[in-house]
């Protein structure tokens, strides 16, 4: 007999009528029906005991939790709910489960609680979801990628460079902070460490994969980085991972190209081949935007917000222009917003971007030539000395998603912006040396994966949409 998933009795056309399954009880009620799952679908299978002829012992270790063999006979279900269902002539408990401990009961619990349970969380029909989609979300990206004709990458982890010069990264060593050895002026000695220098966890993969796109091509990483920085917002994670493809001889418009075509492919796969989680975590959203005042209701559906980006065109504005926009608007006039737009040269909030997005142009939207002062070193300079090739995908529901530029290859160019930043030349030769040897107009962007995952699902806190999320202060499990 062949061992089957929940997902094949449910979505197949299974032909022998004796079939074997193993997964936890989600549910026992009556004595005889035993809601099944076993992390292959959202929905559950219909397990029907005779109880009459089961030993009562073996009843009652049929509990929430607890992981089951079952054996018996596939037949046309009686209730509602479900097309099939099992009637059940052999069971085995492979593993108890307490009822008066298990944490996870067939109730309402709150996210809140469920963090502090992240080991059982995915469990839930919300997280086993959550994490399904997250899955293949995973896989529609490494496919986009290859089918395409980029080429995977691994960027390191321990780096000597902060390639987003904002400084807020973990530290690698292996000096005693008890002891360690000094310099004559008191400062820790790292060339005595680990590597011989100072090292960190790296923020970004972006620069080493500038160095392969300037011999393959086209690459991609998508990996872990380390930000740490003391935000304990719903937005903010001290580790989560990204994706960044690097891309030769294309210049931002073919950047934008790039990035608008990807993210519509990948939500629409999702869309294609995980209907029935999206479907749940729709109706969840739903039945919490009811509790909700109307004025913070969201316009769209969750699926709705995924159609809107796969059918519509990215407009794409310049900074100055969106500036204008959101100068004029009557949220800006009326001092609706937060953050009131007075001056050009400002870094955009979310509710300005949202703005954008869902009230004026009503359309998925790239903003590009933004000023140089409010960007990474690395992007290219405009001919106006003021703005630079930068590119960033804003979406409905959470503003920016994407973050990408056209990269500077004018090697006097990149020395003097980095001698502006304070950036030692010493600490980057090696990406200055692609300016050196066979320079090329490169691209590239940037995809918070975690965000991405935030958007597909309709999660709220980013906490919610990686297995086991580390923030300031909490490294558990």
């Amino acid at each position: 007999m062949q061992l089957l998933s929940v997902s094949d009795l449910l979505t197949k056309d299974i032909k022998f009528p004796e079939v074997e399954i193993k997964g936890w009880v989600r549910t026992f009620r009556a004595n005889r029906f035993i809601a099944l799952n076993d992390g292959s679908t959202i929905n559950n299978i219909q397990c029907v005991v005779d109880f009459e002829n089961t030993d009562e012992a073996l009843l009652k270790r049929i509990t929430t939790g607890a992981s089951v063999h079952i054996k018996g006979e596939l037949v046309e279900s009686q209730g509602k709910g479900q097309n099939v269902e099992i009637l059940v002539k052999y069971i085995n408990i492979l593993g108890d489960s307490d009822p008066d401990q298990y944490p996870i009961q067939p109730k309402k619990h709150s996210f809140e609680f469920l963090r502090e349970h992240a080991h059982l969380r995915t469990r839930t029909n919300t997280f086993s979801a959550v994490m399904r989609l997250r899955s293949s979300l995973s896989f529609a990206i490494h496919k986009y990628f290859n089918d395409h004709g980029f080429y995977y990458m691994h960027t390191p982890i321990i780096t000597g460079s902060d390639a987003e010069g904002a400084g807020e990264m973990f530290k690698v060593t292996k000096i005693d902070a008890k002891n360690p050895p000094l310099k004559d002026n008191g400062a820790v000695d790292y060339s005595q460490d680990f590597f011989g220098k100072e090292t960190n966890l790296t923020v970004s993969g972006q620069l080493e994969a500038e160095t392969y796109a300037m011999a393959l091509g086209k690459v991609y990483t998508f990996g872990p980085t380390f930000r740490a920085e003391n935000s304990n917002t719903s937005r903010h994670l001290s580790e989560f991972w990204m994706i960044e493809p690097e891309v030769a001889f294309m210049d931002l418009p073919s950047n934008m190209d790039l990035a608008e075509d990807f993210m519509k492919y990948v939500l629409s796969y999702i869309l294609e081949n995980n209907r029935d989680d999206l479907s749940y975590l729709e109706q969840r959203l739903l039945k919490e935007e009811k509790s909700k005042p109307q004025a913070e209701r969201s316009d769209m559906s969750l699926i709705e917000k995924l159609n809107f980006v796969i059918e519509n065109n990215f407009k794409r504005v310049s900074y100055t222009e969106a500036i204008e926009i959101l100068r004029n608007s009557k949220p800006n006039k009326k001092k609706k917003f937060k953050f009131p737009i007075n001056e050009w040269g400002i870094d955009l909030q979310s509710e300005h971007e949202r703005f954008l997005v869902e009230k004026h142009f009503k359309c998925p939207v790239i903003l590009f030539d933004y000023p140089a002062n409010i960007k990474a070193f690395y992007m290219r300079l405009n001919d106006d000395g003021k703005t630079v090739r930068a590119m960033d995908i804003l979406f409905p529901g959470i503003g920016e998603i994407v973050g990408g530029s056209q990269r500077e290859e004018r090697l006097d160019v990149l020395k003097e912006k980095m001698a502006a930043l304070d950036i030692p030349e010493e600490e980057l030769w090696w990406y200055l040396d692609l300016r050196k040897y066979g320079t090329a107009v490169h691209s590239g962007f940037g995809l918070g994966f975690e965000r991405l995952v935030m958007f597909v699902t309709g999660m709220s806190n980013i906490r919610d949409v990686i297995p086991y999320p580390r923030t300031p202060q909490n490294a558990e499990f």
